[in-house]
């Protein structure tokens, strides 16, 4: 397909998408040298064996998978004309994305409460990157949760509709993609701590 073909309209979105796709593909890259560098870091003589995952980072994943398919039925909703299903998946989604932001600081502070701290002299390197991975996790689902609002808002004003969905596929695809980031590295801390 001639990318400079189509309405003002079209063009807009598949060039809105595009630089989505870049600033996910910036993203990846990003996580990959965290994750890279907790590999070579690993190495180290102080780096903990057998670290056990908070049990709240477990439910996080169920969370997160939850909130895909929320999202998801809130899109097939608005194809097929149910604005009250939409505006409830939405809502839900939403509600989520804060339980997983919740959820996580509880993790924290289990950690904390096994006596390893972020900084000081109770820190460790390997819990460290752990803080590290997940607090910059973190600010990308709040970055996510901004645009799942303003869909909200901009639903219930009636913007969207079967035809007009663009916006709405920008914030789905970046919330699966801060999805799909939580389970790899919730795995990849996971497989390299025990």
């Amino acid at each position: 397909m001639d990318l400079t073909q189509g309405t003002l309209e079209e063009k807009t979105g598949r060039a809105r998408k595009m630089m989505l796709y870049f600033g996910i593909a910036s993203l990846i890259m990003s996580f990959a040298g965290w994750t890279s560098a907790f590999i070579v870091s690993s190495s180290r003589p102080d780096w903990l064996q057998n670290f056990q995952m908070p049990q709240p980072f477990w439910i996080s994943i169920i969370i997160m998978i939850i909130s895909s398919i929320t999202f998801m039925v809130a899109k097939k909703a608005l194809k097929q004309g149910n604005t009250k299903l939409t505006t409830a998946m939405l809502v839900v989604t939403f509600v989520l994305g804060l339980t997983f932001i919740y959820n996580q600081f509880v993790g924290f502070n289990q950690i904390i409460g096994e006596g390893y701290n972020f900084t000081g002299p109770t820190s460790n390197i390997t819990v460290t990157y752990i803080y590290l991975i997940a607090v910059v996790h973190i600010v990308h689902v709040v970055i996510g949760l901004v645009p799942v609002l303003v869909l909200l808002i901009n639903h219930l004003r009636g913007k969207y509709s079967e035809k007009n969905i663009v916006g709405f596929e920008l914030a789905e695809t970046f919330w699966h993609f801060v999805d799909l980031l939580w389970l790899y590295l919730f795995f990849f801390l996971y497989f390299f701590l025990n």
